[in-house]
């Protein structure tokens, strides 16, 4: 059989300048038919995936991205899931930063703050009136811890001081418990837990004490001279600056004289309160060990401010009375010495509280953060 293609002209409706068409005949006509026939299948599964996907997007290629309203390529979701998850862990790695520094930043306070309770500055609450009106009960005081390493104790200071052993019998020993367990909490946590308590003010303990000094070793104290004033080396105190209001100078506690005439031993103070006549004082103790003087070596500090509460904040300073030719020579520049002290404390603490507050801010800035 002739497999060559053969054919014929087949009339149909056209002009004369249209050429003639020629319709295929024999076994090549029936092979053009399937092959129409596989065209027409194609373009039917053609036309359910373009229904499927109305975007117009051919399934094997990725969509081009629609412009959104501001006139910019819309967003391709994918990827902003992909950013999503992207920025979860940096964000997630900076807030575990966070919580494993935050116990380090309080324990490293805590460090800072006891450090200073315990060489620097302490706080204490006033429990009783003795020193009315200067110090009013609960108001909260500092003590400078430092002041007596660069100066002699002064007369006019308002000083903390341990009478254990002076005003107070000194505590009998303490056998240590036999419970190894007891010893180690006795030797560390106790004392650990009593510091502690101590940075936020605690009251003088039952053997401490505040009170103004009157006479430092070597001075002559006596009450009183004719005008009735306490006197320092023969030379009269003005105290009605810092006395309770309405009192006198030889004012004391019922059923006691607040008359003396007493030199002042070495590496001893007398001390006194502003409120005479309920303060129990020098003057109390005279019958006591050092004839009511307690031992300059117990002074835990000078009180220089109220901070608490706000409307009785100030500077304590030395009134102006014991600044008389007679007393002493040097109290002149005392008032400072507390404040400079703090100063000098201050702006090293600030310089690392300032870059402590820098590290946790760059952190929670950073990216994911």
């Amino acid at each position: 059989m002739d497999d060559r293609l053969t054919g014929r002209q087949v009339p149909d409706d056209t002009t004369d300048d249209d050429p003639p068409r020629v319709a295929i005949v024999g076994d090549g006509a029936a092979d053009a038919a399937a092959g129409d026939e596989q065209a027409g299948a194609a373009a039917g599964q053609a036309g359910a995936a373009a229904r499927a996907n109305p975007g117009g997007s051919d399934t094997g290629a990725p969509a081009k991205p629609v412009d959104d309203a501001s006139g910019g390529p819309a967003a391709d979701p994918e990827e902003s899931a992909s950013g999503a998850d992207d920025a979860t862990p940096g964000k997630s790695r900076s807030h575990r930063s966070l919580w494993r520094e935050l116990p380090v930043l309080v324990v490293l306070a805590l460090v800072i703050a006891l450090l200073i309770k315990t060489f620097v500055v302490q706080a204490f609450f006033i429990p009783s009136g003795s020193m009315e009106n200067t110090l009013e009960i609960n108001d909260k005081i500092l003590v400078n811890k430092l002041v007596y390493h660069f100066r002699s104790i002064q007369p006019g200071d308002i000083i903390v001081f341990d009478g254990a052993g002076s005003w107070n019998p000194a505590p009998p020993p303490s056998r240590p418990s036999s419970n190894p367990i007891v010893r180690a909490y006795d030797a560390t946590l106790d004392p650990l837990f009593h510091s502690i308590v101590g940075v936020f003010g605690t009251a003088p303990g039952q053997t401490d004490y505040i009170k103004r000094v009157i006479g430092v070793p070597g001075d002559k104290v006596f009450c009183c001279n004719a005008q009735g004033l306490v006197t320092i080396n023969g030379v009269p105190l003005q105290e009605r600056s810092y006395l309770f209001p309405g009192e006198a100078p030889s004012d004391a506690p019922a059923g006691y004289s607040g008359r003396f005439n007493i030199t002042v031993p070495p590496g001893r103070l007398w001390v006194m309160g502003d409120n005479r006549a309920v303060s129990d004082d020098s003057r109390l103790r005279q019958n006591d060990p050092g004839h009511g003087t307690v031992p300059e070596n117990e002074v835990i500090g000078r009180a220089f401010m109220i901070v608490w509460p706000p409307s009785r904040w100030r500077i304590l300073g030395i009134p102006s009375t014991f600044l008389q030719h007679g007393i002493t020579a040097s109290a002149a520049a005392a008032p400072l010495l507390p404040l400079a002290s703090g100063f000098a404390f201050a702006v090293p603490l600030t310089w690392v509280q300032r870059r402590l507050r820098g590290r946790l801010r760059r952190r929670t800035r950073a990216p994911g953060g």
